[in-house]
């Protein structure tokens, strides 16, 4: 594609990615050859996208090791990316003997480890960033903090921050340790992000926030619509594809990435193409009236 990839600082101070970012926590299921899987990773540094999103979860706990055995195939790419992993879920799996119950653990041990197991079944050396799954009722700021100064002083991993946090769950770690970023559920339709303050803290920080299932993990193009709401959007969607020419995928996520946060978005697709409409939804910009049409067809209601 001539449309190159933006990059965007996602701190002050913090690292740089691409605003597109590869996640990868479907990848057990695209059922790829290695060989496939390697192929699949230059092709999305050929769009631009450098930056991958893991978590050890996913896929089972096998997601970051067929990574891994992709990345051991073609070493050159180790260097080419920036990846970043997430932690503190606890799923019961054979891979996982010691859980026996779905449980949080946002201990100084477990993220340790946990990091080290990503680095490991990645086969990289260092992590560009590490974030904490999912906010822990029995969060111990202090001890994060801890487990993350260790870290980076261990080389084995760069920056830090949060995914699904509340605007007041990241301010308590962010008093004890510094986070460039919080990974937020963000589409057309689910706003919820827009209006419980946390974009609003994203913007006070000036940090850019990772935004999951920025399609609505599928749902806006689910046929026949499964509800109104999705309906109403559906139909905006195609008003705006006829009249730009421009496929409904990249409208929608055009939509969010015009957030004055400056989101980075992670795509969610194994097909190439999919990478590459959400690369051109970088290079396109809705005009006002389109994007409220958009608010006010998920929303329901016309704007106050």
């Amino acid at each position: 594609m001539s449309q190159r990839m933006p990059q965007a600082e996602v701190a002050p101070q913090g690292p740089v990615f691409s605003r597109i970012v590869l996640g990868l926590w479907r990848l057990a299921e695209w059922q790829m050859t290695p060989a496939q899987r390697v192929r699949f990773l230059q092709q999305a540094l050929e769009l631009g996208i450098n930056t991958i999103d893991q978590a050890d979860i996913y896929g089972d706990y096998q997601s970051e090791t067929l990574l891994g055995e992709a990345l051991n195939a073609a070493p050159e790419l180790k260097s080419a990316f920036r990846f970043v992993s997430k932690c503190g879920i606890c799923l019961p799996s054979p891979h996982r003997p010691a859980h026996t119950v779905h449980h949080y653990d946002t201990s100084r041990a477990h993220i340790i480890a946990s990091a080290e197991n990503s680095l490991q079944a990645m086969g990289i050396k260092q992590l560009d960033l590490l974030l904490i799954h999912r906010p822990d009722p029995l969060m111990d700021a202090d001890e994060i903090a801890g487990a993350f100064l260790h870290l980076q002083q261990s080389g084995k991993v760069r920056h830090f921050g949060v995914s699904n946090f509340t605007a007041a769950q990241f301010d308590l770690l962010a008093a004890r340790v510094p986070l460039v970023t919080n990974q937020l559920e963000l589409s057309v339709l689910q706003q919820q992000a827009l209006h419980d303050g946390t974009l609003d803290q994203c913007q006070r920080l000036r940090i850019a926030p990772m935004i999951w299932s920025a399609l609505g993990g599928g749902t806006l193009f689910q046929q026949p619509a499964p509800n109104a709401q999705v309906a109403r959007v559906q139909n905006e969607l195609q008003r705006q594809s006829a009249a730009s020419g421009l496929p409904a995928s990249v409208i929608a996520l055009s939509w969010v990435l015009q957030h004055p946060s400056k989101p980075l978005v992670l795509t969610g697709s194994g097909r190439v193409q999919a990478l590459q409409q959400a690369v051109q939804a970088c290079n396109h910009t809705l005009s006002r009236p389109d994007w409220f049409a958009l608010w006010t067809a998920a929303a329901g209601h016309a704007l106050p």
